[in-house]
């Protein structure tokens, strides 16, 4: 018969093992993530001549940020940067305030009527009168060149609405239960009991819709012609459309294109790859501050049969 001692040596041996197996597979999973967001920066600080050609892959050559000082410098970049900045604070502050309000709402059973307004809330996730009526329907409530067009549609979401709906079920009735006898109201439990506990659901929405919010510009394409009120993703989205059009036309030229410094020009790659690192590298940034309550937040509030 084997030892105590051999019979443990074995044991740790496997263990260890079965550890050197994990990391080895998380540090391949995590090169795998990590390696798009490195190739993408690479891009936009290497020879964009080379960049073009697909020439860079895993080394920088010819170093510049001459980049991102053209798309900083785009006109009405400031102000379009202040505009989201301003849409994604509000947008997320209304949704916040909107949905935990009607959610909470949803969850109480003496509320009059609340199995047909849940439902009637659900239905519009499924269904929606189409783009053209959504315009008609804009214009006729003013939010035609109007920064609160960015606020408000989006102040209740179905689905976040679902979520929160959800978690408030799994707070302890007990607690509000408490209160009541001690005379508070609705609105004072909502307040003082329903949203303090409910801080990781709440990070969770706000991440979501923080992202949303800062990433959108379809809504400014439809609802503004004014220039005062394009966002950040909508000019970088016409920026974008004119380094395409600058390409093509250098293409079509190459006698213009030989007169000019082809390594530091903006191309249609470089400004693709750099407004995706201004893009992306603000949302980055906030993640990790929120992601220990995103994952407590999706875990509690998910919908169960």
């Amino acid at each position: 018969m084997l030892s105590r001692q051999s019979i443990l040596k074995n044991r740790y041996g496997d263990s260890r093992i079965a550890d050197i197996l994990i990391y080895l597979i998380f540090t391949l999973f995590t090169i795998i993530c990590v390696f798009p967001f490195y190739y993408i920066i690479i891009n936009t600080i290497s020879d964009n001549s080379l960049v073009s050609k697909g020439q860079i892959l895993f080394v920088p050559k010819g170093i510049h940020f001459d980049n991102y000082a053209k798309v900083f410098q785009m006109k009405g970049f400031p102000r379009a940067t202040m505009i989201s900045v301003g849409r994604t604070t509000l947008g997320t502050l209304f949704t916040l305030i909107g949905t935990s309000f009607v959610g909470y709402a949803m969850s109480r059973e003496e509320y009059w009527m609340h199995k047909f307004w849940y439902r009637f809330v659900i239905i519009t996730m499924y269904f929606n009168a189409g783009l053209i009526p959504w315009f008609i329907n804009m214009k006729n409530l003013g939010m035609i060149n109007n920064f609160w067009a960015y606020v408000i549609p989006g102040a209740v979401s179905p689905f976040y609405m679902i979520l929160y709906k959800t978690y408030v079920e799994s707070i302890p009735a007990a607690l509000e239960e408490s209160a009541e006898l001690d005379g508070a109201g609705y609105l004072v439990r909502y307040l003082y009991i329903v949203l303090p506990l409910s801080i990781s659901m709440l990070a969770t929405i706000a991440i979501f819709t923080a992202v949303g919010q800062w990433n959108a510009f379809t809504d400014t394409l439809f609802l503004v012609t004014s220039s005062d009120l394009y966002t950040l993703q909508y000019v970088l989205y016409q920026y974008l459309n004119e380094a395409e059009s600058i390409a093509r036309t250098m293409r079509s030229n190459p006698e213009a294109a030989a007169t000019m410094n082809l390594s530091n020009m903006l191309t249609a790659t470089s400004v693709r790859m750099t407004v995706t690192v201004v893009v992306v590298l603000p949302v980055m940034l906030v993640y990790p501050f929120f992601q220990k309550y995103f994952v407590k937040g999706i875990m509690i509030g998910a919908v169960k049969g």
